[in-house]
């Protein structure tokens, strides 16, 4: 660090022209002093001045509060960076204080910058940028490009200036995954890896370019270019920035990294028994009832749920349906439907209990239909609203939970469902992308949206507080609200909507990018319908995450049914081994259309590892097609951690599959054989030293 509070991070004994300022600032009448599309070289970063520091503990956490202020216009920023001994992550926000005598409308603030990133030659070349693209029903899809393919050389010693472009990624609106995931790194030929995490539900975007012959890196929350963020800081007044991580790995490449993130992500969150209890949970929707919940219906699904041994038991939406035009657009008031439970939502919950499963529900708090009485009797001031109009998006109204009597009302309803009716686990769900916010007086869209994301997850908080054993689930039709935001304070995360099991498994290998293993909910939907092979397929690809069962369990035969009930076993025993297991990828993060997958979870004393051959997928098709095997049968995995090692290979489930699989310590190879396309095998290996 130097005078202005500049870091580097990158090869020994390069120039200090590479740093960047350590927080970087726009506001209005004080831009860049370079103009472009990028959020760096800004007048007020550059003119920020070093004024002290600060040192100390929060419990385990190393704090060091980096003191800086800008002379012109009174603006303070205090940088504070987290980190844990032995750790390879740094966790860094920013606090703005306006100490002059003028206001400031805030632009931008970044929560984290750097420069000096260079490859192991001290160049660029061998950089590589790894970003997640993320759509419904297609979550952290990871593409990857070499550096130098974004950020071209344009040789400036003959122009004199920097580039005026950058790689970006940002969110919009009110799904802060709904285009990308909040999540990149660059890495080098060596292994060497820089991976970040912006925690931000309300509006985040990151930059990375070239600055003096190095890369550079930029993490912010929502700005006024993007997201129509401003933020007036009157004299005296204070902002903090959203979080932002990164992590640096000096080998390992992207796997090492992604150990270091999980670590990071499991010391950072609100602490709950449900991370190490990892109970299994049945849901009624998925491929089943879709939000047509009857007493009827459920009564055959919860007897076999508890048989198969799920210990949850969630009735997802259409519980509340009353209504003849459909529930839609007249949500909000959260009371069960009188025709679909004609003895009383309880007559359920009780059965549920009677089977020794949890009762869950499905709500989606923050909104009310354009039909429920509450979007009248609410007052005006509880929904969001932009240009004095309330807003309105696919049927639905947003409630701002800076409001009190929009924060009472969910109050009301979740101490009703939780400590009257008994229930245990809430599925909140988001369906609508609100848009860019909510405008209250002259605050801006961007920051009505923030303040609605931070009083959203106070009021979180708040439930669990009251409900010490409540558990949480974070949806967004899927996962298009799948941020450490959110997931810093709630329990499960749903990873997708996705219906097609040939088209999950690239989704539910790469969850652990987005989520802790144990937060990442993925579905297994086996049916009668299915062959034991499909029903193998669907239950595998859950056992290394979150088991998300759902499907007619009552109608299937004995054998379909102990396939299912044997796969649950595993996963019953495994479960202790996932809360600690450290995520990787033998076989590269996978690609949307990829015939072989493979995800592990690296423990202490052995590893787990899932391997998919899904030829149906790859080919474009849905479903397993009737075609010869072709000479695809067989997929060597390298597991570097294992090299040299003996291991001993057990097939856990399974058995139907016919797999097999050998091991080469010398080169840690291992040869999987899944001879019929459409199948999938999870593996535990156990290392014993060569003699």
């Amino acid at each position: 660090m130097d005078a202005v509070g500049s870091v580097r991070l990158g090869a020994p004994g390069r120039s200090w022209d590479m740093l960047v300022p350590l927080v970087e600032v726009t506001a209005t009448g004080h831009g860049r002093t370079w103009s472009g599309e990028r959020f760096i070289d800004t007048a007020i970063g550059d003119r920020m001045v070093y004024r002290g520091r600060e040192a100390g503990h929060d419990g385990d956490w190393h704090c060091t509060t980096i003191r800086l202020t800008d002379p012109a216009t009174a603006l303070a920023a205090d940088i504070t960076l987290r980190t844990l001994p032995g750790s390879g992550f740094l966790r860094s926000q920013v606090r703005l204080v306006n100490e002059g005598s003028a206001p400031i409308q805030l632009e931008s603030v970044s929560s984290l910058a750097l420069g000096g990133i260079v490859d192991e030659t001290g160049a660029l070349d061998g950089l590589t940028l790894h970003w997640a693209d993320n759509d419904w029903l297609a979550e952290c899809r990871w593409r990857q490009a070499a550096f130098r393919e974004h950020i071209v050389s344009l040789n400036r010693s003959a122009h004199g200036h920097e580039g005026r472009g950058c790689f970006e990624r940002c969110s919009q609106g009110g799904w802060s995954t709904g285009r990308h995931l909040p999540i990149a790194a660059l890495t080098d030929r060596t292994g060497r890896a820089w991976l970040w995490q912006i925690e931000s539900s309300a509006g985040w975007r990151y930059e990375t370019g070239e600055r003096e012959g190095a890369a550079y890196l930029a993490l912010f929350g929502p700005d006024d270019a993007h997201h129509q963020w401003r933020h007036i800081l009157a004299p005296g007044e204070e902002f903090t920035t959203v979080p932002a991580v990164l992590v640096g790995v000096e080998a390992g490449g992207p796997d090492a990294a992604f150990g270091e993130l999980t670590a990071y992500r499991r010391r950072m969150r609100r602490a709950h028994p449900d991370h190490t209890a990892l109970p299994v949970i049945y849901n009624d929707y998925m491929n089943t009832l879709m939000g047509d919940p009857t007493t009827d219906k459920l009564l055959p699904l919860v007897e076999a749920a508890g048989a198969v041994g799920a210990e949850v038991f969630v009735i997802d939406a259409g519980w509340y349906d009353d209504d003849a035009q459909g529930w839609w657009d007249a949500v909000g008031a959260w009371e069960p439907s009188a025709s679909r439970f004609p003895g009383g939502i309880q007559q359920v919950l009780d059965a549920i209990r009677a089977h020794g499963m949890t009762p869950g529900l499905w709500l989606e708090p923050e909104v009310v239909g354009v039909r429920s009485p509450l979007a009248d009797t609410l007052p005006p001031e509880a929904f969001f609203r932009r240009g004095g109009l309330r807003v309105t998006e696919h049927g639905r109204h947003h409630l701002d939970l800076r409001h009190p009597a929009a924060r009472a009302h969910l109050d009301r309803v979740v101490d009703r469902i939780v400590g009257d009716w008994g229930v245990g686990y809430l599925k909140l769900d988001y369906n609508i992308n609100i848009g860019p916010g909510t405008e209250t007086g002259a605050e801006s869209a961007g920051a009505g949206l923030l303040g609605h994301h931070r009083a959203h997850l106070d009021w979180l908080g708040s439930l669990l507080d009251r409900h010490p054993g409540l558990v949480l689930e974070n949806c967004a039709s899927g996962g298009l609200r799948m941020d450490y935001a959110q997931l810093g304070v709630v329990q499960v995360q749903s990873t997708s909507d996705q219906q097609d099991p040939w088209r999950y498994p690239p989704i539910a290998a790469a969850a652990a990018t987005a989520a802790t293993p144990e937060q990442a909910a993925v579905w297994a939907y086996p049916q009668p319908h299915f062959s034991l092979d499909e029903i193998a397929f669907s239950v595998t690809g859950a056992l290394l995450g979150r088991v998300h069962l759902s499907g007619f369990l009552d109608r299937m035969s004995p054998e379909q049914f102990e396939l299912v009930r044997s796969g649950i076993s595993v996963y019953r025993s495994i479960r202790p081994e996932i809360g600690s297991g450290r995520p990787f990828w033998p076989l590269g993060l996978p690609s949307w259309q990829d015939t072989w997958i493979a995800h592990g979870l690296r423990g202490s004393g052995s590893t787990l590892l899932t391997v998919w051959r899904r030829e149906s997928a790859a080919a474009g098709q849905s479903g397993i097609a009737d075609r010869p095997d072709q000479d695809n049968s067989d997929c060597a995995v390298f597991i570097p951690h294992l090299r040299g090692y003996d291991v001993h290979v057990s097939t856990l489930y399974p058995t139907t599959a016919h797999s097999d699989a050998t091991w080469a310590a010398a080169d840690g190879r291992l040869t999987v054989s899944l001879p019929r396309p459409d199948t999938a095998v999870l593996l535990r290996l156990t290392p014993t030293p060569s003699v």
